[in-house]
């Protein structure tokens, strides 16, 4: 049960904070340091593997490669607070390259190698980068900046610096007379989040935001478990949960990562059993390819070693966790609830075998120790008891130092006492057990009543000809706001869309019901697989209006 706290100041103010013991952090340790420490002793054991090419790097390798191109980044005059974006998937090399930035006191930011030129250009101007790291089919577009490129790969570029020369010649050079130190308070890393506002910002991580992070989310890591755990690593490393939640959590505890840089479900799956994969961070969006696609049953599921799978990205419908667990007996399925602003992971599950428990089904789990939270009412700022939806909200030393050159962002997201305003709905119950309702800025507010879109995505998915779905809130005059669905359908569906929407409707109050419906072929999708809603809900506005659907759809379910 989580330790409650309710003082009766001018008004009451309900705190909760972990029902374990705090754990220390360690004061005088780099990011790199903390990660890589001890890792003498595994010197001969793999850290990374691409599952494709079977390239990888020992635990020696890792540790003398982040001193390379530590020492090769200052010989390009990288310094202290100075900004390095990484524009790579997900490779072997990935941690390598970027804990080398941060042990070389620099900046590390990673970007999407997807993006178009123009938005990695925005990226780069906004962080005030002074150098940029990308591979060969990524290279033209970047380079147009005006910045040296580094770019890894045995492939020569034109103006660009080839990594393995860098290397080589740093290497030859002493460049010790212009080393700085690192403090721990210095940032580390600057990714690029959305936030409760929507627009791309700077997000300020310093050393000790992510090593008091990875203290708190590894507690119950036991010394049993070091170098034991072999974990997948699909997650895109330029998104905090990639970077911090799977390569530096798994280099702290002597792991193996199996890094694939795309998702496909038959190289997946594969990847899974070849490498004898025991934990597997993931998003919902995998989790329906499992349990709806047929091309599953072609594997051999008794090989595979899987005893859990996180997902955090995005909430899990109750429907799709029911039928996973139907389908995979023996895979536990942790939630968890993290931010970017948070330095990764803030609510997670615990191991039962020392007594922490797991949180109940559909929970994101329980406050991690040194973390306080609490639920406000976004209108008044009030803070509210167990069993009370509201806006969550935490303080700890994972906080952020706010957003690069935002003052104002960085106001509205963090209060004058420290509160990080997560723009996240959710409750905790009696037990201390969290649950998450919905994003503010995406709860549909039909004449008064509040709609979560999870809830109504959870009940299409339970539909057999339902493949994927999302819904948001779309403008209406009478309502203000009404529930629209996009939804793909499997190749065997021969319902209508009017069909699909009273399905719906039979399992909701009235006001839940969805007024509009659209068969698409794909939901678009952010690469760490949260619904990209926004744009979902442009591209229906432009649909409706031409055909002025509303009307039809309103009589149909009258």
């Amino acid at each position: 049960m989580a330790t409650h706290t309710a003082s009766s100041a001018q008004e009451e103010e309900h705190i909760f904070r972990s029902r374990y013991p705090s754990v220390p952090v360690p004061d005088n340790l780099t990011l790199p340091d903390f990660v890589l420490q001890n890792s003498g002793l595994y010197a001969d054991k793999v850290a990374f593997v691409e599952a494709v090419t079977g390239k990888g790097y020992t635990y020696g390798q890792v540790t003398r490669g982040v001193k390379r191109f530590s020492k090769a980044s200052r010989s390009l005059g990288l310094r202290n607070g100075k900004v390095v974006v990484v524009v790579l998937p997900n490779v072997a090399e990935y941690a390598i390259v970027a804990l080398g930035i941060m042990a070389a006191g620099g900046v590390f930011s990673g970007a999407n190698p997807s993006l178009h030129a123009s938005e990695i250009k925005k990226q780069v101007e906004a962080a005030d980068s002074t150098l940029v790291v990308t591979d060969g089919p990524t290279c033209e577009k970047v380079k147009g900046l005006g910045l040296p490129v580094i770019v890894l790969g045995e492939e020569r570029i034109e103006g660009t610096i080839q990594l393995d020369e860098l290397l080589a010649a740093a290497d030859r050079c002493n460049i010790d007379n212009i080393t700085e130190r690192v403090n721990q308070t210095d940032l580390c890393a600057l990714p690029f989040s959305s936030g409760t506002t929507g627009l791309s910002k700077g997000v300020m991580l310093t050393h000790r935001n992510l090593v008091a992070n990875l203290c708190s989310s590894l507690f119950s890591v036991g010394p049993e478990l070091v170098g034991q755990v072999t974990t997948l690593g699909l997650i895109p490393f330029f998104h905090i949960y990639g970077l911090t939640g799977i390569c530096c959590a798994t280099l702290r505890n002597k792991g193996k990562v199996v890094v694939m840089d795309r998702y496909e479900l038959g190289a997946f799956l594969g990847a899974l059993i070849e490498h004898e994969v025991t934990f597997a961070p993931i998003v919902p969006p995998i989790i329906l390819g499992l349990i709806k696609n047929p091309i599953v049953d072609e594997f051999d599921l008794a090989k595979l070693k899987l005893r859990s799978i996180m997902t955090a990205a995005a909430p899990l419908a109750p429907e799709l966790l029911s039928e996973f667990e139907k389908k995979f007996p023996s895979v536990e399925v942790q939630e968890a609830y993290g931010m970017t602003e948070h330095s990764c992971i803030t609510l997670t599950h615990g191991d039962p075998n020392k007594g922490h428990g797991i949180a109940k089904k559909h929970s994101v789990g329980f406050i991690l120790p040194n973390l306080e939270v609490k639920f406000i009412n976004p209108a008044t700022g009030q803070s509210l008891p167990k069993n009370t939806p509201g806006e969550i909200c935490v303080r700890s030393q994972c906080v952020m130092q706010g957003y690069y050159k935002n003052e104002y962002e960085t106001a509205l997201t963090i209060d004058e006492n420290g509160w990080l305003h997560t723009g996240d709905i959710g409750f905790i119950d009696e037990d201390g057990d969290i649950f998450l309702v919905d994003r503010i800025k995406e709860l549909i507010k039909v004449k008064g009543f509040q709609v979560a879109p999870a809830e109504l995505e959870g009940i299409l998915l339970t539909h057999p000809s339902v493949e994927d779905a999302a819904v948001v809130g779309l403008p209406d005059e009478a309502a203000g706001e009404i529930p629209g669905a996009c939804v793909v359908m499997n190749s065997r569906a021969k319902e209508s869309e009017e069909e699909i929407m009273e399905f719906v409707s039979s399992n909701v109050a009235h006001y839940k019901r969805v007024r509009v419906l659209q068969f698409v072929d794909k939901i678009p999708k952010s690469p760490s697989g949260k619904i990209m809603r926004r744009l979902i809900k442009e591209k229906m506005v432009e649909n409706i209006k031409p055909n002025s659907k509303i009307g039809v759809e309103r009589r149909l379910l009258k």
